[in-house]
């Protein structure tokens, strides 16, 4: 079983997509990120509580959902704006995905 969940952690995008993704939404993001903190099964990653920033997360996680469907999404805001947190998790072999194919 845990190799078949191992598996599922893949994405669906073609290497030339994925490469274009990497140099567009996900170097955006990267940029943003403030803080970062490990958690069991994936990161929690800090940004600006703006409603613009709000907005691109829930785009990336929008567009992400097509392609890596395995990641758990979780968002979480301050209601003075000062900050957000954006929780990527999931099976197995999610958090080596997120930092060796998104760079995240």
């Amino acid at each position: 079983m845990a190799n078949n969940k191992e598996a599922q952690v893949a994405c669906k995008l073609t290497s030339p997509e994925l490469r274009i993704r990497k140099e567009t939404t996900i170097a955006s993001l990267r940029h943003q990120i403030l803080d970062k903190k490990e958690l069991t099964n994936g990161y929690a990653y800090k940004f600006y509580g703006t409603n613009d920033v709000l907005d691109v997360l829930n785009e990336f996680i929008k567009t992400e959902r097509l392609c890596c469907s395995f990641f758990i999404f979780t968002i979480s805001a301050s209601g003075d704006k000062s900050e957000a947190w954006l929780s990527l998790t999931g099976p197995k072999g999610a958090k080596e995905f997120m930092t060796n194919e998104l760079g995240l």
